[in-house]
């Protein structure tokens, strides 16, 4: 878990701070606001979890490398160099060159990370003393593609080849393949999920290894999982996560989810948030982006602080004057500024009113 994150000359950020919320962090605002790139972020440096994890002994130099390749493996920056992540100010110089980028964040436990990067390095510098304790959670990060439609193959092919996806898609990959739990094993909610899951798109994808998955309808019938509709897709991949414990609230990691709404039906987005909700009050830190003003809505109308909710609204913007990306943190959906979504919606709404006046407005 992490509880603050500060960049500073990192990728598209000048310097950004934000408090994230223990419970749901919602990121809003407009295109190239740099939503992804912060859900990013905070995933790569809760991800050096995984390796001090895998492996307990795990020295500073190879903490370095892997994440050092882990930012150029989800960043995918120009000719794949850990330098061109740098931010670039215009405004600093003639050259626009910035100062050397530099990430802290603190974790669940009060402890503190700090790493950084110069425009010419090759890997990331870290305290020497570095405390790991508190820092082995295993995070999961949900793309805004879903992959099943495409896991045969993909992952042998993303180890040989310099391919147009993010690590991202790989980490889902790996998770998705991996065994599932006992049902006795797994997490009550997570049971509750995956049936609700089931019953929603009238059947269950079946993951038989080597990237096949099929599709067993209720009643018997098997199909292709390309032959699914998308948003069952992605109803699916929650399902796996659970499935595999994956996702365990309040065992494992943050779970980041870039846009989580698309391609899914209304009934299926209200279920998907009454589903997050449930996680977050079993101790289960979650991070999304969206664009989708009912996704909003829905959190607004079903939290629930008699249960304890909290959710962090998270708005994104660029600052008119310095051309800087800003946050601003409010805990009230009505208290949310600079919002993009719900003004669009408020102009479609005027715009449909116009026409039923008959321009008379």
């Amino acid at each position: 878990m992490i509880t603050q994150l500060e960049l500073t000359n990192f990728s598209a950020f000048d310097h950004l701070k934000i408090d994230f919320s223990k419970r749901i962090n919602i990121l809003v605002g407009k295109n190239g606001t740099g939503k992804t790139k912060l859900l990013k972020a905070a995933y790569a440096v809760a991800s050096g979890g995984r390796v001090l994890r895998d492996k307990p002994k795990t020295t500073h130099d190879e903490l370095r490398a892997f994440l050092s390749d882990r930012f150029v493996r989800l960043f995918v920056p120009l000719d794949r160099r850990l330098g061109a992540l740098v931010h670039t100010n215009p405004q600093a110089n003639g050259s626009g060159a910035s100062a050397a980028a530099q990430i802290q964040a603190v974790m669940g436990s009060g402890e503190r990370v700090t790493m950084g990067f110069g425009r010419d390095s090759d890997a990331i510098a870290l305290p020497s003393d570095i405390n790991h304790q508190g820092y082995r959670a295993n995070p999961v990060y949900i793309p805004t593609k879903e992959i099943i439609s495409f896991m045969e193959g993909f992952n042998s092919l993303y180890e040989r080849y310099n391919l147009s996806f993010d690590q991202t898609y790989q980490d889902m990959y790996v998770l998705l393949e991996l065994p599932k739990l006992r049902r006795e094993n797994r997490h009550p909610v997570a049971t509750r999920v995956m049936e609700q899951i089931e019953a929603f798109c009238g059947g269950r994808f079946i993951f038989h290894g080597g990237g096949k998955v099929t599709f067993n309808a209720v009643g018997g019938a098997e199909y292709s999982a390309n032959s699914i509709a998308e948003g069952f897709r992605k109803m699916g991949v929650l399902a796996r996560l659970l499935e595999t414990g994956s996702i365990e609230p309040g065992v494992n990691g943050s779970l980041y989810w870039d846009e989580p709404e698309s391609n899914l039906n209304p009934k299926l987005m209200r279920f998907l948030v009454e589903t997050l909700l449930d996680f977050s009050r079993h101790d289960q830190q979650i991070v999304i982006a969206t664009h989708d003003y009912v996704l909003l809505k829905w959190f607004d109308l079903l939290m629930d602080k008699a249960q304890g909710d909290e959710i962090a609204f998270h708005t994104m913007y660029r600052d008119e004057e310095s051309g800087r990306l800003q946050v601003e943190t409010v805990y009230e959906y009505l208290a949310v500024r600079e919002n993009a979504i719900s003004s669009t919606y408020s102009e479609l709404y005027d715009s449909e009113i116009d026409r039923a006046l008959g321009g008379a407005v």
